[in-house]
């Protein structure tokens, strides 16, 4: 289990799952001889993306960012097309802090597509209940009104299974909510209409969880964002906005989908310069 220390929290990376995607919908419009050198792809030409979920404590809360691909959710058809190879393990892991799902006080979610919302439930005799049932769960408004209308084409990521159980526990904002004092989220968009990142400071130690609008260490680049984007520009906006923050502020980003690092630094050329590689 792969940990990285910022002011007084220790981030722990769960084990989530993982999916296998196709790597030119997650490069989008770059073409394949640019973005084949800078991470890893299969003879199908899928590249793994991680659904490891980010745990730690923090003012006496157990917090988690986003939620894991779960448990018996996908049907056959479903594990093969989205190259689900693993699922969730996020109760044994939990349990290495003598804690269980149900210890878990905020779940913090950047959006709610399947691969990260999925493990917000779990099956119990036909229906679908709360897996962290004691946690508040924070979702941005927008993202929380597309989810249950969705349109034609966020209807095939936004599943009811991932969210009628949980309506209780959702807590929503509009575009800023500090949780706790240093810890926020930013609804930006682009991803998702209702896509948001989150964001810890804590004196000159920070990190920015950029979600989906840079996915793995390889989206740097502002202008490589994912075909699954609703609305590219917006990504770009956005992931420019907090990419040049987060190299003035010598901030690490941090990863869910990334199979290779866990969070990295970069210089102001967009460099590597420090990073936490995930464990193999």
């Amino acid at each position: 289990m792969e940990t990285l220390q910022i002011g007084e929290i220790t981030l722990h990376w769960l084990n989530g799952g993982v999916t296998h995607m196709d790597g030119g919908a997650m490069f989008g419009v770059v073409p394949k001889p640019l973005w084949e050198n800078k991470y890893p792809y299969n003879d199908k030409n899928q590249i793994e993306l991680r659904t490891d979920p980010i745990f730690f404590q923090y003012q006496g809360k157990n917090i988690l960012i986003e939620s894991g691909i779960g448990n018996n959710k996908l049907n056959e058809k479903q594990r093969r097309n989205y190259g689900v190879t693993e699922e969730s393990s996020i109760d044994r892991e939990l349990s290495n802090f003598n804690l269980t799902t149900d210890d878990i006080d905020i779940v913090l979610m950047t959006h709610m597509h399947f691969d990260h919302a999925c493990g917000l439930t779990k099956p119990n005799g036909g229906q679908f209940v709360p897996t962290f049932k004691n946690a508040t769960i924070y979702i941005s408004e927008t993202e929380w009104i597309e989810l249950r209308n969705p349109n034609i084409r966020s209807k095939n990521t936004y599943w009811e299974m991932n969210w009628k159980g949980i309506e209780q526990q959702v807590h929503t904002f509009k575009d800023e909510l500090q949780v706790l004092p240093g810890l926020e989220m930013v609804h930006t968009g682009g991803h998702s209409d209702g896509h948001s990142i989150v964001h810890f400071s804590q004196g000159s130690e920070s990190y920015i969880h950029m979600a989906d609008i840079m996915p793995t260490h390889a989206h740097q680049n502002v202008l490589w964002v994912l075909a699954y984007d609703d609305y590219p520009m917006t990504s770009i906006t956005h992931k420019q906005k907090w990419t040049n923050k987060g190299m003035t502020d010598g901030a690490w980003f941090t990863f869910y989908h990334d199979a290779v690092y866990r969070a990295v630094k970069f210089d102001d050329k967009g460099k590597i310069i420090d990073f936490v590689k995930r464990e193999l």
